[in-house]
């Protein structure tokens, strides 16, 4: 016997995913979920391969690992997919890489709920992430995603009705000495064309204009968006290390 609150939620959850193409703009539950059901954009009834192009970028890919080790490929691979439909995997993608790889499609499975660059819902062109972990709140990450879906007029996860632009978290994205910052996923033109750029040292206003220079189809510099820094040296140039380091009297400390 189903559960009575199980079965309710599950009923909760096809009544999200099933809507129209029209309403589907939000990725309410997708997230959150480690298992997979039907829809009419996303079944195993709809047959997907990779582009001609890709196909050879899929022989480079497997040309890095013995034959006998095909699986090691499942990362490269799912981000090769990802990019070709636009930033997100259907469960057809994943079973084609599971074909590749020669292994049964749970272990591809397995692999796209664990890591969260995989997307499992649809995402915009242009995938807006805000670090949201503790340096970038202290410096006002939560500001700067407020600024964002308040602009954009969306929620988190969800997409803007042209398919442009959504928006998301991500954990510590390894530059905490430029906090706050985003990352923008560039889905726009393919595979081709993808980009993963940092934008740092942002404020709510700069992360504002940065979305309507990608609206305008410009690209934005990315890195730092502080103008009196370099990359990650200190506001104002360097105060220490003005020199060269001074060398050690011998190559072996120990005989000095």
């Amino acid at each position: 016997m189903f559960p009575r609150g199980a079965a309710r939620r599950i009923s909760e959850l096809r009544h999200v995913l099933w809507r129209s193409p029209a309403q589907a703009t939000t990725r309410s539950f997708s997230t959150a979920l480690n298992y997979h059901i039907d829809t009419p954009d996303n079944n195993t009834e709809i047959q997907w391969k990779f582009s001609e192009g890709n196909s050879a970028k899929v022989k480079e890919i497997l040309s890095h690992y013995p034959l006998n080790y095909k699986q090691s490929a499942v990362i490269p691979l799912l981000d090769l997919a990802q990019q070709q439909h636009g930033g997100w995997l259907p469960v057809s993608a994943m079973n084609e890489v599971a074909r590749i790889i020669e292994v049964a499609p749970i272990r591809v499975y397995e692999v796209a709920t664990f890591y969260s660059m995989f997307n499992r819902a649809k995402v915009g062109k242009y995938h807006l992430l805000v670090c949201g972990t503790t340096p970038c709140m202290i410096r006002g990450s939560r500001d700067i995603e407020e600024a964002l879906l308040k602009h954009l007029g969306v929620k988190r996860n969800e997409v803007t009705n042209d398919g442009l632009f959504s928006v998301g978290e991500m954990e510590c994205m390894g530059c905490c000495v430029n906090a706050p910052m985003i990352t923008v996923a560039d889905y726009s033109n393919g595979s081709e064309g993808y980009t993963y750029n940092y934008y740092e040292d942002v404020t709510p206003k700069r992360v504002v204009e940065i979305v309507e220079i990608l609206r305008r189809g410009e690209k934005p510099p990315p890195g730092t968006q502080n103008p009196n820094r370099i990359k990650a040296a200190p506001e104002g140039g360097n105060l220490t290390l003005l020199g060269e380091p001074k060398a050690p009297p011998c190559r072996d400390l120990d005989q000095c």
